[in-house]
Order: C-alpha cells, then structure tokens, then sequence
C-alpha cells in the first residue's frame, strides 16, 4: 500500500508480495483484500492471478464486508 501511495516502482517487490498473497488470501480480512487489490491497480502492476484470486476470496467474505471494503474492492 505505501510503495503504490509514494508512487514508488518496485516491480520484484509487488511480485513477491504478489506469490505469498496467493497462499494466503483466505486469511486476509475484507479490509486487506481491498487494500491489495488498490494496490496493485494504483501501481499499475499487472497481477491477474492476484487479482482473480482476491475476487474469489471476496465472494466468499462478502457478509463481513462493511461498505467502505466493498467500495475499494
């Protein structure tokens, strides 16, 4: 989140990030999928895995979604 905030590019960080996300979304809370999620499309990071794999955990959390998670997913 902060590297896509300061607009910082760091394409092997957002890669690893990336790899461990994968294995472990089911534990990430509505508020750290939207997060992930934001920032990776703010940095511009192409990511489909990532992004597909945070759309099938979200399905799976969306009664524990308060409306600010579900606007930023």
């Amino acid at each position: 989140w902060a590297f896509a905030t300061a607009s910082v590019e760091a394409p092997a960080l957002f890669n690893a990030i990336a790899v461990v996300a994968l294995k472990k979304l089911d534990g990430f809370t509505p508020q750290a999928l939207a997060n992930t999620a934001w920032a990776f499309a703010t940095a511009s990071v192409e990511a489909p895995a990532l992004f597909n794999a945070i759309a099938d955990a979200a399905l799976k959390k969306l009664d524990k979604f308060n409306p600010q998670a579900l606007a930023n997913t």
